[in-house]
């Protein structure tokens, strides 16, 4: 019986130095709730100068990521340098050792988390990851087993901080996207290059990993349509509000005959939704199963202090296994990998939704006629119309919304439409859910 869980970490930045404090600070909780204590016993980065907030022992200190993968005290491995490469060698590394491994590296799980799944199902060992999607909120868990009794039907998530505190901002105050983008900057909520948060791809990351998970099927990444937030404006978000919508960058997944729509974009929705009252760089996950219906998961995204709890958490999940002398009592696909089955994943031209649509059209008589004409010829019914402003034969926004649609119709009279004289730019096009038809 062992005594204790030896526990190495490679990646001693915000998160890993945030996983060091937990331990530290809540070490006789942990030892309370385990039954016996998670011990540090190495701790590796490239650059162990700068100041952590944290005292860590000289020689459990190294440069060397070799030094934990090959340390005999060390149980489990925590990976927190990010990225692909040399983050999943070391994983796959420290699953041939036979240590258990634990990560948060979102980015690397979206494009190969069946081959890691594949790697701990074959050493047996376990793979514990809840840090990957929503900091610290427990959704991982939650589809692995709380609500593994379910057909889960859709997915509806705010998971990024970044771009979830712009938007609250541009609504809350009507200021325009960069100058809010400066904000979250400066405030040490966006990175310099903002690029991943706020052109969603960050979002699509977390949306492969819990559609993975939730109907066990591997994902393609490139699959997923993404589109960002930086073309929102306050003028959309205005008018949003006048419909009774708050906009929000959604990641979406919804499961029908067989196949699986996945997408990440900019989404109105009703301002009496749950989802709507999530601001600021709060997360939510709000899901469906078949049995359980509809459930919601809130708190607290991204950060040392959220992530290290859950980084924590998958510790003592797999420091109780090893108490017990067991391993891969819970997939970490959710579904063992000969359960796990191929599902296609929908074209975006396929998916059916309702549609803002605000066109720059020029204040003549007929106008609204000739759109709507083009729109009735692809099958696109309009359920309401703002116009505002007079200008003389100059352009002023019309906007429509729209009752349902196929994707694939929507882009066609659009793409007719833009290339007609009476329309003097691109027509800014958001999805909506939650209309109604």
């Amino acid at each position: 019986m062992k005594s204790r869980v030896g526990v190495g970490i490679i990646g001693f930045g915000t998160v890993g130095s945030g996983v060091v404090k937990l331990l530290r600070q809540n070490a006789d909780e942990v030892r309370r709730r385990l039954g016996m204590p998670l011990d540090l016993v190495k701790v590796a980065d490239l650059d162990l100068k700068w100041d952590r907030g944290v005292t860590v022992p000289p020689d459990l200190l190294t440069t060397d990521a070799n030094e934990v993968l090959t340390h005999p005290a060390v149980d489990v491995v925590v990976e927190l340098i990010g990225g692909l490469d040399p983050a999943k060698r070391f994983i796959l590394t420290a699953m041939a050792r036979g240590k258990h491994v634990v990560t948060a590296n979102k980015a690397l799980l979206a494009v190969a988390g069946e081959e890691l799944f594949a790697a701990a199902a074959a050493h047996g060992v376990d793979f514990e990851f809840e840090g990957s999607v929503g900091g610290g909120i427990p959704i991982i868990r939650a589809l692995k087993e709380g609500l593994s009794a379910n057909r889960i039907e859709s997915i509806y998530g705010i998971i990024n901080g970044t771009s979830n505190f712009i938007l609250s901002k541009m609504t809350d105050e009507g200021k325009a996207f960069t100058d809010v983008l400066a904000e979250a900057q400066a405030a040490g909520y966006a990175e310099a290059d903002p690029a991943s948060d706020v052109e969603g791809w960050d979002s699509a990351n977390k949306l492969a990993i819990l559609v993975a998970l939730a109907v066990g099927t591997p994902v393609d990444l490139k699959a997923i349509y993404t589109q960002g937030i930086t073309s929102i404006t306050p003028l959309d978000i205005a008018f949003a509000r006048e419909f009774g919508y708050r906009l929000k960058l959604l990641a979406i997944a919804k499961v029908q005959q067989g196949a699986i729509e996945a997408r990440v974009h900019p989404t109105m929705i009703p301002e009496d939704y749950l989802l709507a009252q999530v601001n600021g760089v709060f997360n939510a996950v709000y899901i469906t199963g078949d049995f359980i219906g509809p459930c919601l998961f809130y708190g607290r995204g991204a950060g040392d202090y959220p992530t290290a709890s859950a980084v924590v958490s998958d510790l003592i999940a797999i420091g109780r296994d090893i108490q017990k002398g067991v391993s891969g009592r819970v997939p970490p696909g959710s579904y063992p990998v000969e359960g796990r089955r191929h599902l296609r994943l929908l074209a975006m031209e396929d998916i059916t939704s309702w549609y803002y649509l605000r066109f720059m059209a020029l204040d003549l008589p007929g106008v609204l006629s000739t759109i709507a004409g083009v729109l009735g010829k692809y099958n696109i019914s309009i359920s309401s119309v703002i116009q505002k402003g007079r200008k003389a034969g100059g352009p002023v926004p019309l906007v429509m919304m729209t009752h349902r649609a196929l994707e694939r119709d929507v882009r066609q009279a659009l793409a007719e439409i833009d290339a007609m004289p009476i329309v003097s730019d691109k027509t800014m096009l958001i999805r909506v859910e939650g209309g109604e038809d």
